[in-house]
């Protein structure tokens, strides 16, 4: 199992959003490299839900219901889609000025490739974002 972040403006489409609809298929998405990512998304992955804008962090997870699927809403049969299911809310939003300063977190494509919408996440990365979640608790 892989595990990836998808950002979204919470004002288009939030956490919230996902979780009242449970599932949802993730479009939109009209760079080379995320859509290079969408296309390595498989069933049973699992990502993290980051809002961008004014308080940029990790909100929640989800997982991958359906493989790369061609976007119906596009002009152009390579951009892809996903399908995906709300997993849960972190205990607390990771945010993105925590994730800049934890060493573990340092190479993290979310910080490398900033402005891609989709991106990979390690699995030392996954298990250090939870733990960032779940302090305090």
């Amino acid at each position: 199992m892989a595990h990836w972040i998808l950002k979204t403006d919470p004002e288009t489409y939030s956490f919230d959003d996902l979780l009242g609809d449970k599932t949802t298929y993730w479009d939109g998405i009209r760079n080379h490299q995320a859509r290079n990512y969408l296309a390595s998304m498989m069933p049973g992955d699992e990502c993290f839900i980051y809002h961008s804008g004014r308080d940029p962090g990790i909100v929640g997870t989800a997982r991958i219901l359906k493989a790369a699927y061609c976007d119906p809403k596009a002009d152009d049969p390579r951009w892809l889609n996903v399908d995906l299911m709300v997993l849960k809310r972190l205990a607390r939003v990771v945010p993105l000025a925590e994730i800049r300063e934890h060493k573990a977190l340092a190479q993290m494509a979310l910080l490398r490739q900033s402005r891609l919408s989709v991106s990979p996440v390690t699995d030392a990365e996954w298990k250090a974002v939870l733990e960032l979640a779940s302090e305090g608790d």
